[in-house]
Parts: structure tokens; sequence; C-alpha cells
């Protein structure tokens, strides 16, 4: 699939992203997950929903994106989150935690990725004397669990022994609080075309060299009625052609995550849009990304399992799903916001103390810019809660 595909792409305002060319072995895994694929769509006639192209690019066992065992996080991986920046993230959300946690409250993170921000929280709860019954990290990778040991064992092997792994949400009931840092970017969505024509669901086909390609056919019951909903009257006003997505898993995977928690909050933190902003007019082309080597591009049908692929989060969709299942909003605000109210000055003291040298210091500096700037991650991330 991948032989004489350049790796060269433009984005809708023209924009050049060169990418790095995988290595032989590389190649090999990638053609090994396009052949499943390949195979899947011939089964089907032809046309695969997007949703689950999405699910086996990044799912599927042994192939998919977060089922191998590639670097996936941090400087050598293909993008850095929140946690990965240093401390300054995990120490305000702790202080965000603290009236959540009662006595023998639970944390279950979900999507823990490399454990940084497992091991951050419960160093920074040590130090605020509110330390969780357990911290439960649900993470069904082999390969991401063994890094999330070792970064565990390395960083706070004295608190090993409060946390435990789970392969799906807790069976039990149970209280405490729940974290999902970009976590819901990585849900599997439809994707969908408005034409004069009508609605269509947007597919993957092959073509006559074996490549992958989008198709686009009909829309079915399901997603018609995903549409309507998500756009409302929007539906009639948007201008065609108009390309986005819907996630037509967040209601079920919300109430199967929530399902058991007897008490307390759910936090959510990605990048997305809110207040009716995620179809705006101006966004026909939707909001698929991707990212690879540090490199981010809008091209899901390339790179099958070397590449992460994520669409961004409709946190007002999101709200609505907490509501359905029976959780109040007890907060939203960008990440720029939650973070200065929730200690970050004080952090960064904490922090510039700390530091041992300058070059400590301006790290330090840029990590809070990074965090907290609207060009950067302080406006395109949001922060929601949800409250039972």
């Amino acid at each position: 699939m991948l032989r004489g595909v350049s790796l060269r792409f433009f984005h809708k305002h023209r924009m050049r992203v060169e990418l790095p060319q995988p290595s032989p072995e590389e190649r090999a895994h990638s053609e090994r997950l396009a052949a499943r694929i390949r195979a899947e769509i011939s089964q089907v006639g032809g046309a695969l929903d997007f949703a689950r192209y999405m699910e086996l690019a990044l799912y599927a066992p042994g192939l998919g994106y977060y089922s191998a065992g590639t670097t996936k996080f941090g400087a050598a991986g293909d993008f850095v989150t929140a946690p990965e920046l240093g401390f300054v993230f995990a120490r305000c959300l702790a202080r965000a935690l603290l009236p959540e946690l009662e006595a023998g409250s639970d944390i279950v993170e979900l999507g823990p990725g490399s454990g940084a921000l497992a091991a951050e929280l419960l160093l920074e709860l040590e130090r605020l004397g509110a330390l969780p019954a357990r911290y439960r990290l649900l993470e069904r990778s082999a390969d991401l669990r063994e890094r999330q040991r070792e970064t565990l064992s390395a960083r706070c092997s004295h608190l090993f022994e409060r946390v435990e792994w789970l392969d799906t949400p807790p069976a039990m009931p149970w209280r405490g609080v729940l974290v999902a840092n970009e976590v819901i970017d990585a849900l599997p969505v439809r994707a969908f075309a408005l034409r004069e024509e009508g609605l269509f669901a947007r597919t993957v086909g092959v073509d006559t060299q074996d490549r992958f390609v989008w198709r686009e056919v009909a829309a079915d019951a399901g997603l018609r009625s995903a549409v309507e909903r998500a756009l409302g009257d929007r539906f009639a006003r948007l201008p065609r052609p108009y390309l986005s997505e819907v996630c037509t898993l967040l209601d079920p995977w919300l109430i199967e995550v929530t399902k058991t928690l007897e008490r307390g909050s759910a936090w959510y933190i990605d990048y997305g849009y809110a207040h009716g902003e995620y179809y705006d007019p101006t966004r026909a082309a939707g909001t698929l990304r991707c990212h690879y080597r540090h490199r981010a591009h809008d091209d899901p049908l390339i790179l099958p399992g070397l590449q992460d692929v994520t669409a961004w989060v409709d946190f007002d969709a999101l709200a609505r799903a907490g509501e359905a299942a029976g959780l109040a909003v007890a907060e939203h605000a960008t990440q720029a916001q939650f973070l200065m109210a929730n200690g970050l000055d004080e952090v960064f003291a904490q922090g510039y103390v700390e530091a041992t040298d300058e070059a400590a210091r301006y790290a330090l500096a840029q990590q809070v810019k990074r965090l907290t700037l609207p060009s950067e991650m302080g406006e395109k991330f949001r922060v929601l809660v949800l409250r039972r």
C-alpha cells in the first residue's frame, strides 16, 4: 500500500508538510495492517465506513497504532501531551482534584499513555496529603502497560502498591475521580459530507494501485439521525460541500466508563470546540488530524498503524452525553483558564525554586507558555468536569 506513495502533503491552506520516511520494518508493519484493512473493504463491497477504518488503524490487535509496540509519546514519538511537557499540568490538576478525594476514594485514569500523568499526580497528591486509596489505570495495550510500569517504578516506586491496571471500566460501584486526558479524540468517528445532492457517508475504498481512497455513499438512517441531532438547524444552513465528523460512539462510551461511578467526578481534557463552534461554516474540511513524528497533517488514509488518527472533540456533545448518563456539568473551561484557577502561579513559583540552574528555569517558563498561550495549548484544549 505504501509503495509509490509520496510522503508530502498539502493542507487545505496549501501549507506543505514533509513527513519523514518510515524504515523498512515500519513499512512492512504498515503493509500488514493495510492488507487486513483491504481484506475487510473487499468483504463489505468496496466501501468501509471511516469509523471502522479508524478503529482498525488505531486498535487492530498487534497491528493498530495503539496496539503495536512503537514509541508514541514524547520527543521520541509522534506527539507530546501536556503531562509529557513536565510537572506543571499534573500539579495543577492535583490541586483541582483535592476537594473530590474523600477518604477511600479512587482515581481511575483512562488511556494513561506513558504513565507520566499518573506518576506526577501521585507524587503531588502525596505532597498535598491526599493520596487516593487506589490509582487504577485502564489500559488494554500490553506494550503501553509495560511502559507505564517502567515510568511509575522509576518515578514513584514507593507508591506502586496503590497502583493497579484494568482491562475494562470498574465493574463494582466506586467513588472518586475519573481522568481522561486526550482520550476522546481517539474515539472512532463517522465522517460525512453535505452536498447539494444530500447527505453522504465518507467511506474508505481501494484504487487500482491498492491505495486507500475516499468514497462516498448515501447516508444510512443511523448516520442521518446522528448528523441531524448534532447540527440542528445548521443542517440546512451550512455551505455545500461541507465535510465533518460525528462521534456516534460518544454516548455509549461515556455511559460505559461512568456507569459504576457511584459518587464523584469525571474530568475530560482534550482539544476541541464548544459553544456551537464545532460545526462552524468556515470549518468545511472537518477536524481530522494525524500525527507522525511531531508533524501534523490531515490525511488519515496513509501510514496505517504508524500514525495517530484523531478528530477534535465536540464538547457540546460531550456535555449532552454526560447529562444523558445522569451526570451534571460542574465545570467547563479552556486549559489556560483551568490552570490559572488551580494554582498555576504557586506551581510555577515552587518549580522555579526547585530548578537547579538557568536552563531548568528557562525550560519551566517554556512549559508554562506551551500550556497556556492561545496559539499553543491554552485555548485549543478544554477541560470539562461532569459530576455525580
